[in-house]
């Protein structure tokens, strides 16, 4: 059985979607093959979301962002690379955002663990795309409907 870590984490994405393209840090490794994921991370003490966000994207895709609207929250229990195994829950906010018009893309300075790059991708490509966490290849596609649910629920990380 894999140990659940007590600590809950916030943890905040940004949505940025251009021209029917989203931008995605694309990244490999960790015992798994290429992957997909939003920008962003952990929230630290004493910041606010939007502080966090704009850090996260600073590290990762070398941008400031325009922090807009909370479009979905989502929970899920991450599997973690640790001995012996263990998971830890997630509270993720995820935030449109806009980057610079000219903005072209690029890691920055920190990219996050296993990051290789930073794409832009066509919204149609998303389902069939392998996508961390696996909830987002639903919540992506679901982007623009007003009726989907703000509040995703809770869900299982795959194993690693």
């Amino acid at each position: 059985m894999t140990a659940l870590d007590p600590i809950i984490r916030n943890t905040v994405r940004a949505l940025i979607v251009r021209r029917r393209q989203i931008l995605l840090l694309r990244k490999r490794g960790g015992g798994r093959g290429e992957r997909f994921a939003l920008p962003g991370g952990a929230q630290e003490t004493g910041e606010s979301l939007a502080e966090a966000l704009q850090r996260e994207c600073e590290e990762e895709i070398d941008s400031r962002v325009d922090v807009g609207r909370l479009v979905h929250i989502a929970e899920f229990c991450k599997l973690r690379d640790t001995l012996p195994p263990s998971r830890r829950h997630l509270v993720e906010f995820l935030f449109l955002c806009d980057v610079p018009a000219g903005y072209e893309p690029r890691s920055g300075p920190h990219p996050d663990k296993h990051q290789v790059g930073v794409v832009w991708v066509d919204l149609d490509a998303i389902p069939d795309m392998p996508m961390h966490p696996d909830y987002l290849i639903g919540c992506l596609a679901g982007l623009g409907d007003e009726s989907n649910p703000h509040y995703l629920g809770m869900y299982q990380d795959a194993p690693a």
